[in-house]
């Protein structure tokens, strides 16, 4: 991949997170109060079935095992443990908590995808969490057993989805809607019955919070996830767990442009090292050695740019011994026979 491709696919790939970082805007000044569970199912449960609906395809066989898995990692648990953390975290001490996320890819990914760790990994791990460190936490914050338990394990299950996410791929002929919309509706189903024992119902809802709800359900679900799960499949697994960090970037900057927070030389150099650690992990990141083939029924990637890639891999290979990647797929060429001669005057 081109490293003008490959920040071209970062970019659009870290939209998804920079909208999840709005969450907590549209949560504390659309939602209802004290319903996070509530808000997580309907964020997640209402978009999978529209997808669902618009694409009309069930998993099959391996696949109904696989899309639970990769539902209940991606949105269910994840969502669950991600609203535990907040409620017993300050919002910088959560985040902080998080940014073990990258180092998780990074030991997975070494054991299922089988690639390497390098400096430069660990150095771009610690520097995120610096950076996040200075951009968020603050003074007052506090530590409490349950909500760092939660956070640690809400990174867990958010790195294991990406790896295992790049490990599968997508089953060969399913879209890329079909294949979020299986994850959502998985996951809005494990929390629905948690939703509806765990929380009452609010009395009553404004319009106000209809578009929030709608908001997190088509804007932070339905298309973020699309381009989240497009961005899994084309980035090395490492490269696209960085690019979570556009969340809490992202809820920094709206604080400060609609909710009076201020941003002070200690958060802007936290920022500063947050996108440095981003790009360190754009670099550094190659493909894995051990990712599996785009075709056939474990997915994998689709499209024309990794067949120009494969292309690209093979000349490399090749490349020392002076052959033309070519040569390896064309026919052999045999000589042409010698012509034999007519008989002469004394032969029989």
């Amino acid at each position: 991949m081109t490293d003008r491709r490959l920040v071209r696919i970062s970019l659009l790939t870290a939209l998804a997170p920079a909208v999840w970082g709005s969450t907590y805007l549209v949560t504390t000044e659309f939602l209802p109060p004290d319903r996070p569970l509530l808000a997580s199912t309907l964020r997640a449960l209402p978009a999978g079935l529209i997808l669902l609906l618009l694409t009309r395809v069930l998993p099959r066989g391996i696949w109904w095992v696989r899309a639970t898995v990769l539902g209940v990692l991606n949105i269910g648990a994840f969502f669950y443990f991600l609203f535990l953390a907040a409620y017993h975290l300050p919002g910088g001490v959560a985040a902080l908590v998080m940014t073990v996320q990258p180092m998780i890819v990074l030991l997975l990914g070494a054991v299922l995808l089988g690639a390497r760790i390098r400096l430069l990994h660990i150095g771009a791990c610690a520097l995120a969490a610096a950076g996040v460190a200075l951009l968020v936490l603050q003074p007052q914050a506090g530590l409490d057993g349950v909500g760092v338990l939660a956070g640690l394990l809400g990174a867990a299950c958010m790195a294991s989805g990406i790896v295992l996410t790049k490990r599968w791929g997508r089953p060969e002929g399913v879209s890329l809607l079909a294949f979020t919309g299986w994850q959502l509706t998985v996951g809005g189903l494990a929390l629905l019955p948690v939703a509806l024992l765990g929380e009452p119902l609010p009395e009553r809802l404004t319009w106000t919070n209809v578009g929030g709800f709608a908001y997190l359900g088509i804007i932070g679900a339905l298309l973020a996830y699309v381009v989240w799960f497009n961005g899994i499949a084309r980035l090395p697994a490492l490269a696209a767990s960085f690019l979570s960090f556009a969340s809490p970037l992202c809820a920094t900057v709206l604080g400060y442009l609609f909710m009076g927070q201020t941003l002070g030389p200690l958060q802007l150099l936290g920022a500063a090292g947050v996108v440095g650690a981003v790009v360190l992990a754009q670099r550094g990141a190659g493909e894995p050695p051990g990712t599996p083939p785009a075709s056939g029924a474990e997915g994998g990637r689709h499209g024309d740019d990794e067949e120009h890639e494969h292309e690209h891999g093979r000349h490399d290979a090749v490349s020392g011994l002076g052959v033309h990647p070519s040569s390896l797929t064309a026919p052999p060429t045999v000589p042409a026979p010698r012509p034999v001669p007519p008989p002469g005057p004394g032969s029989a």
